[in-house]
């Protein structure tokens, strides 16, 4: 919980800075950027958690992670919260600055669920869809969750659209199961 807090008012100090300097949207680029690195390397995770690896370690390791990856501010982010000991919270600094920057941008997140990771191409037409049915940008959210078996569940606001196969064999299945149909037999 103080941790959470803690996050939430970094990223809103470093929404201020970027919005200063015009780059909030390069910001949060780079903010997606290093949430989903953590977040798809474990061990990434675990050595910036670490109470026993050395600070000067972990700079190294991010500075050769993103050095021409993000620009001056996001590098700025790392040592800011490097020196205030509170690298530990870079992962939740990162999400609650897209957060926010979103919701400043009145951008709508999409939870897309699939059962295998999207690709780029799909992304893009998802989010043609959604600005042509709600008229405002989306950031999308993939869920991967192989028990829809095949297809997609979009949610979008208080707005869901099922096409997963299994949704579609669930349907099958009432249908059979409320049949009118009486065996012959």
């Amino acid at each position: 919980m103080k941790d959470s807090r803690a996050a939430l008012r970094y990223a809103k100090a470093i929404l201020d800075l970027a919005k200063d300097s015009k780059i909030e949207t390069k910001v949060n680029e780079d903010m997606q950027l290093v949430a989903s690195t953590i977040s798809e390397n474990h061990d990434l995770n675990v050595m910036l958690r670490s109470p026993i690896i050395k600070a000067a370690a972990k700079q190294k390791v991010l500075n050769t992670l993103f050095e021409n990856k993000v620009n001056e501010l996001t590098l700025g982010v790392f040592h800011l919260l490097l020196e205030n000991k509170r690298l530990d919270i870079l992962y939740p600094v990162a999400k609650q600055y897209t957060i926010i920057y979103d919701y400043l941008k009145s951008i709508e997140i999409a939870k897309v669920t699939t059962a295998v990771p999207i690709t780029k191409e799909l992304e893009d037409q998802v989010l043609a869809k959604i600005l042509k049915l709600t008229g405002h940008d989306a950031s999308i959210e993939n869920i991967v969750n192989p028990a829809i078996l095949g297809g997609f569940i979009l949610r979008v606001g208080d707005l869901q659209y099922d096409a997963s196969i299994s949704n579609h064999l669930n349907k099958l299945k009432k249908e059979f199961d409320n049949s009118h149909y009486i065996p012959k037999i």
